[in-house]
């Protein structure tokens, strides 16, 4: 896989809605599923108090996300998946609500309660399993 390839690949992985985000919990590591969008070149999570990982991300904002679609058909190890390493930053909600809610309509149920934030993923490292054969660090600036 070039370079060129790779990175075309991790920007489809980018678009997709969900990531898989690893968070430090009371000591020891857990994952969510969560909601992602990308805005101003940076991945974006909707989250709620109720959900352990938000206080997590307060506490310990360094956190890894796993992009990649579930196949369903194949050798799931041979299907692109893109892990990143970033740090969890609080966003002012209001100035990316319209955005927000306009790239994943279904928030706007939820969106204004007060118990939801916006989660910008400052991304740190990037590396892209293209499948056998296919690994890549990636410049972030680069895909995003």
């Amino acid at each position: 896989m070039e370079e060129l390839e790779a990175q075309n690949t991790a920007r489809a992985l980018l678009a997709l809605p969900t990531a898989a985000l690893a968070w430090q919990g009371d000591g020891r590591p857990m994952i969510s599923r969560i909601g992602v969008v990308m805005l101003d070149g940076a991945l974006h999570a909707l989250v709620s108090d109720l959900s352990p990982h938000t206080a997590a991300m307060r506490a310990h904002p360094a956190v890894s996300l796993l992009m990649g679609s579930d196949a369903a058909k194949g050798d799931p190890l041979n299907h692109p998946r893109l892990a990143l390493e970033a740090v969890a930053q609080f966003a002012d909600k209001g100035e990316l609500r319209d955005r927000y809610i306009a790239a994943r309509p279904k928030t706007k149920l939820y969106f204004d309660f007060s118990d939801f934030h916006v989660v910008r993923f400052g991304v740190e490292a990037a590396f892209l399993n293209g499948g056998f054969g296919k690994a890549h660090h990636l410049d972030w600036g680069a895909i995003s």
